[in-house]
């Protein structure tokens, strides 16, 4: 005896032709629903994740941040402060990787601009930079000299030469005061 046809219900692949399987409005029959509910809570986890870590992702991993530059600024106070600076200030120079990050290095003034320590170029060690101009004109040295007499932490702008793109970039620079000298260390904006 065959089964009635009905609507909703068509014969399935079970034994003999008296199984019925749920069918969706154009007489397909359904698949089992155990599959779909493995697969939502899947789905909905990865989804989740996704958008959870899209702000994580979208950030350049090659730059490093303004709050980063502030880390590793406040990182080698704290090491100058710990070890001494003449130590913390030769380790800075040997591109001890405490104080390199991505893009981000630090470099170390007197109050005069004389460098003192540079993690991007020994060479630098020695040179006053206390007339330096960027490509605009814009006396940065002087601006930096001139914050440091009256504050402990302070920002400047200037361009300068990116070590990784070899190019002149915009550039934010991060620098604390520390026993007359300016610890500092910038972010290229991109």
């Amino acid at each position: 005896m065959q089964p009635q046809s009905h609507p909703l219900f068509v014969a399935g692949p079970g034994r003999g032709s008296k199984t019925l399987m749920p069918s969706d409005p154009g007489g397909r029959p359904r698949r089992k629903q155990r599959r779909s509910a493995v697969k939502k809570p899947v789905l909905c986890a990865v989804v989740g994740l996704a958008c959870l870590a899209g702000p994580a992702l979208a950030q350049d991993p090659g730059h490093a941040t303004r709050e980063d530059a502030v880390a590793i600024v406040q990182k080698a106070v704290s090491a100058a402060k710990a070890e001494g600076k003449e130590v913390v200030y030769s380790a800075i120079t040997a591109k001890d990787p405490r104080f390199l990050d991505r893009d981000l290095y630090i470099f170390v003034w007197d109050m005069s601009a004389n460098t003192l320590a540079h993690g991007s170029n020994p060479k630098m060690v020695g040179k006053n930079l206390a007339d330096a101009t960027d490509t605009d004109g814009k006396a940065f040295a002087q601006e930096r000299l001139t914050l440091a007499k009256t504050n402990a932490s302070f920002w400047t702008d200037y361009k300068w030469s990116n070590p990784q793109t070899k190019k002149i970039e915009e550039k934010s620079t991060y620098c604390e005061v520390y026993e007359e000298n300016l610890l500092c260390a910038g972010i290229y904006k991109q």
